[in-house]
């Protein structure tokens, strides 16, 4: 099953693509949790686009730290009937479908922040990783 502590593996940080904006205060409370903690729980990408479907904020977060790497789970986005989507409300959309979602990632655009949510078939795990060794 996906999501267990095993299915964690670093990416380099410049392989995902982003499908939503952040927002910049939270962006602001990421930093600080990822400067005290280390990264504390993985982001959720789609395995074949490399789309970020959770942890945008975590990513942004990375990338303005210098990380070269970070924790990731992969899933089959479109295959897993347990991945799901749908549109936070009032954000100005109806709905939205998994096929947006990835297009939006590989078009190098994005959606406003809070646009997309997902629910997962799994509970996304701790875990605990130092910065230092995300750094190279």
């Amino acid at each position: 099953m996906e999501g267990q502590l095993d299915d964690v593996v670093l990416v380099e940080a410049v392989s995902l693509r982003g499908h939503e904006e952040v927002i910049p205060d939270n962006l602001e409370t990421r930093t600080s949790k990822l400067l005290r903690k280390g990264f504390y729980k993985p982001i959720i990408v789609d395995r074949e686009s490399m789309v970020i479907l959770d942890g945008h904020h975590k990513w942004t977060a990375a990338k303005s730290l210098g990380l070269a790497r970070v924790p990731v789970i992969m899933v089959d986005y479109l295959v897993d009937e347990g991945v799901l989507v749908d549109v936070w409300p009032d954000c100005g959309k109806e709905s939205i479908t998994k096929a947006e979602v990835l297009e939006m990632g590989v078009s190098g655009d994005v959606f406003p922040p809070k646009t997309s949510r997902h629910t997962l078939p799994f509970k996304i795990p701790s875990i605990r990783i130092p910065l230092s060794e995300l750094k190279n």
